[in-house]
């Protein structure tokens, strides 16, 4: 399993985000500094799609993660914006 994680300044405070792989499959969570407990997001936004997407890319920079990862969400990004929720 991969995790990759990373932070956001909110008006809600420090916001902690976490994707994991497994088996191919992306599940995302997310926390604020002064929650210690992880909520699960589903569905997930492409915001979120697009922040990770940037995370990998700066991990792929430094050969930390495969090119197929970057492809592969790419290609979600491309596609209808219909498997994405509304705001």
């Amino acid at each position: 399993m991969e995790s990759h994680e990373w932070r956001d300044s909110t008006d809600e405070g420090l916001r902690f985000w976490r994707a994991n792989r497994h088996a191919g499959r992306w599940s995302f969570q997310t926390t604020l500094k002064t929650d210690p407990t992880w909520q699960a997001v589903d569905p997930v936004p492409r915001e979120l799609w697009s922040a990770l997407r940037e995370v990998l890319w700066r991990k792929y920079q430094r050969k930390r993660v495969p090119w197929k990862h970057i492809e592969k969400i790419d290609k979600l990004l491309e596609n209808d914006d219909s498997e994405f929720p509304e705001p």
